[in-house]
């Protein structure tokens, strides 16, 4: 770390960086791609627009950021790696570095549960939460116990969802024959292995994981480590604007400090104010809109796995797929990010920070 961080609550450097993506307001667009492999980062990246130049930041923590335009609408690519806390890291600290609203697809591999082929593409409409219960009992087994627990479903933005559906199946080549399921259920777990029901040398009671997954959860149909984390904290967003097509939520409460937990709770004038836009009305505020496509790498019931050549080739439509439905998808002028200072705007003195791949 090379600059001084301001505040322990909501680290930021001086210059306004955020502590684990690195990068500040202005670096990143509201339109959004976020995946786990730099690799595959760095392909859609080449999708781009040649002009603006290529925005690229690889932050200390691991995390790469690239911003430019596609088809001269401007949108970011964020590698985030794996799993939840990952994900609240790139959630939280853009939407601390963003005006407007936020549009987020993740792309990224998945392992099914049905019979569906290694290499179909999975449009998850809501996700579960699957994680290791920590307080069970894995040395000796509890037989009052349960090892995993199941979360609540939560819902993709229905809107984002039908719109990267018909833009798959516009940007499908000819020659690609692979299957589009958009009406399934993800569960993402925090753990590849134990939470995924794989068999390992530790004792992680999970041999029946899989079957109780089918059982307790009608249409899952893919694993993974991130959709349910995305989903949930787009929909937890305060302010959240649902669509007219999806069922109104109750009302949020507003949180309290436990009496027992001593701590004392914060007054109005020690309260960090982040950004502007984000305070006010929330009728006004802006929205954060979120939906997946998961590409079948691993099929769990015939143990197969995708080749090489099959990613390449699921990659390309994909990210071009998620490219066209995220640039497609209307958003007001007013409530996007300001041109004057970013990246993708025009080049000023003040603003240099434009790196090519």
């Amino acid at each position: 770390m090379k600059n001084r961080v301001q505040n322990a609550n909501f680290p930021k450097t001086e210059d306004g960086r955020v502590y684990h993506l690195g990068i500040r307001a202005g670096e990143v667009a509201n339109r959004i791609i976020t995946v786990g492999s730099m690799p595959r980062a760095e392909s859609i990246g080449k999708m781009l627009d040649a002009s603006p130049k290529l925005f690229s930041l690889y932050s200390e923590r691991g995390f790469l950021t690239i911003t430019g335009c596609y088809k001269s609408v401007p949108v970011s690519i964020v590698c985030i790696g794996m799993g939840a806390p990952n994900v609240d890291f790139f959630i939280r600290e853009i939407r601390e570095c963003l005006s407007g609203d936020m549009l987020v697809i993740r792309l990224g591999s998945c392992g099914c549960l049905t019979d569906l082929p290694v290499g179909s593409l999975v449009l998850p409409a809501s996700s579960v939460a699957c994680t290791r219960n920590v307080d069970f009992d894995f040395v000796s087994g509890d037989p009052w116990g349960v090892p995993y627990r199941l979360s609540k479903p939560v819902s993709a933005d229905p809107d984002l969802h039908s719109a990267l559906r018909d833009a798959l199946e516009i940007t499908r080549p000819p020659s690609l024959k692979n299957l589009v399921v958009s009406n399934a259920v993800n569960a993402s777990t925090d753990s590849f292995y134990s939470s995924q029901g794989r068999q390992t040398s530790f004792q992680d009671h999970n041999a029946s994981l899989i079957d109780h997954l089918k059982a307790a959860v009608s249409g899952i149909t893919t694993l993974e480590m991130e959709t349910f984390w995305i989903f949930h904290l787009a929909a937890s967003w305060r302010g959240v604007k649902q669509s007219s097509s999806a069922v109104n939520p109750p009302p949020a409460t507003v949180p309290v400090v436990p009496a027992f937990s001593g701590i004392p709770s914060r007054t109005s004038e020690n309260v960090e104010v982040l950004l502007p836009s984000l305070v006010g009305n929330t009728s006004s505020r802006p929205v954060i809109r979120a939906a997946a496509a998961q590409m079948v790498f691993a099929s769990r019931s015939s143990q197969a796995f995708i080749s090489p050549d099959q990613v390449n080739e699921l990659e390309k439509w994909s990210g071009r797929g998620v490219l066209e439905a995220l640039t497609k998808f209307g958003v007001a002028p007013e409530r996007l990010h300001p041109i004057s200072g970013s990246v993708w705007g025009p080049i000023e003195s003040s603003n240099p920070l434009r790196a090519l791949l």
